[in-house]
């Protein structure tokens, strides 16, 4: 069958899957104990911390846009073994996340603390100043970690294109290390730390930030012989002149993409949050949990973009779709594993937090609704990358955050705002809405036009 890989495939998907899902896995698995352990200060704090990840979550995803933007053309150069180009791709990243960093440490100054309040909804004042107050603090403290942050998806993301996933792997777990030793140091002030709440949190994990990128550069200087592609990069911050053009015109329409699908899910969160401060706690419990087993797709969707983007700079376009049907059919598979786990748990997980027992029934319903629906998601999610490799960009932002902002939020709006049903059956549509958007994905991928040789 076309959707079964042999071996010599799955060995190839695992080599390049395993790393990127270690790494982004234990991230996501520590954010979560974050979560945890913010849970069990109080509702407001959790809902503080929530506001303050959905903003930085929007700069993240420009960076993610940035760098694989590049990287599209950064896989295809490597592919056919130009070093040089590959260089120039890097050299680019590494200037683009400064700048989009320097402009976003500029706007969270200077209009944080009028963004976090759009999203706290409470009818108490004191409830809802003191969730506006953590909020803005964790969100200051976490634009210490910005650039370092940045800098570290730019070397990775290259490191990655070269099939060299360890070395993030190892600078993610360190990062981890970091976070979570002094998470439990700082917010609950142990071994004689001040106990800082949410300022705790936000200052372990800036300093997770610098351990990341402290690691991903003293390996790059130590073991740069075995990085040819790599070495020399600094040499000079020169990239010529027509690759600009030619990574800007595939970098801008994914950053913009990026960016538009961020907001689309920022202002979706928005509009939970007019339901009140324990819909927002409840939300954020279960979207916690969902990007922790989500990661498993969100890696085989990069290993997946990697791979038939190699196919493509090689000019194998038989190999690209055939891996690309393989792809499909292993990810569906995983899809139904990982709907059964979060099913399971999603009575248990929110029994960890020191919140109301309505909030908490809440979350597990939400939970519950998510685990039916992520094989749906798997699939978007693999059918996006797949897509994306071959840089054709205006079919990408049609299929990614223009669906997002003519269907999802409009209908999410509408039912928050109009209608009485209550916010599980909301969610329930928000979450099938995505059917359609997996029959608008396959009529992209079926007819073949991203497969295309940059």
């Amino acid at each position: 069958m076309k959707y079964i890989g042999d071996r010599k495939f799955y060995k190839r998907v695992l080599a390049l899957l395993l790393p990127i899902l270690v790494q982004t896995g234990i991230t996501n698995f520590v954010s979560m104990l974050d979560n945890l352990m913010i849970g069990r200060t109080g509702t407001a704090q959790i809902a503080g911390v929530a506001v303050g990840n959905q903003l930085l979550f929007v700069l993240n995803l420009c960076v993610f846009g940035m760098v694989s933007g590049a990287g599209i053309l950064g896989a295809q150069f490597f592919g056919r073994g130009d070093r040089e180009g590959f260089r120039s791709i890097l050299r680019f990243k590494l200037v683009a996340v400064v700048l989009l960093t320097a402009g976003a440490t500029v706007l969270f100054l200077g209009a944080g603390e009028f963004l976090v309040s759009r999203f706290i909804n409470e009818e108490d004042p004191e409830v809802r100043a003191a969730a506006v107050g953590f909020a803005r603090t964790y969100l200051f403290i976490n634009l210490i970690g910005l650039l370092p942050y940045s800098l570290s998806q730019a070397f990775a993301s290259s490191l990655r294109e070269t099939g060299k996933s360890v070395m993030p792997m190892a600078a993610g777990l360190c990062a981890v290390a970091v976070n979570l030793i002094l998470n439990y140091v700082l917010i609950f002030g142990k071994l004689g730390a001040p106990k800082l709440g949410v300022a705790g949190a936000a200052i372990a994990t800036a300093a997770s930030r610098f351990a990341e990128f402290g690691v991903i550069a003293v390996s790059l200087l130590v073991r740069r012989r075995s990085h040819p592609f790599i070495m020399g990069t600094l040499r000079t911050l020169r990239v010529p002149l027509g690759l600009v053009k030619q990574i800007l015109t595939k970098s801008l329409p994914l950053v913009f993409n990026e960016t538009m699908w961020a907001l689309g899910m920022t202002v979706v969160a928005r509009q939970y949050s007019l339901r009140g401060l324990d819909v927002v706690t409840a939300y954020n419990i279960d979207m916690t949990v969902f990007n922790l087993f989500f990661v498993t797709f969100a890696s085989l969707g990069s290993a997946g973009g990697i791979i038939v983007g190699q196919r493509l700079g090689a000019g194998d376009m038989d190999g690209a779709k055939t891996d690309s049907y393989r792809l499909m059919g292993l990810t569906l598979a995983l899809g139904v594993l990982v709907s059964g786990a979060f099913a399971a748990l999603s009575g248990a997980i929110p029994k960890l937090y020191n919140i109301e027992p309505e909030v908490r029934a809440l979350a597990a319903r939400l939970m519950l609704i998510c685990a039916l629906t992520i094989p749906i998601e798997a699939i978007v999610n693999e059918l996006y990358f797949i897509i994306r490799s071959g840089g054709q960009m205006s079919v990408t932002i049609i299929f990614d955050s223009g669906f997002t902002w003519v269907v999802l939020v409009p209908a999410v709006a509408i039912l928050v705002r109009l209608t009485p049903l209550a916010v599980p059956l909301i969610y329930l549509i928000d979450r099938l809405l995505t059917l359609l958007k997996t029959v608008l994905g396959a009529v992209i991928f079926r007819r073949g036009r991203w497969m295309r040789q940059l």
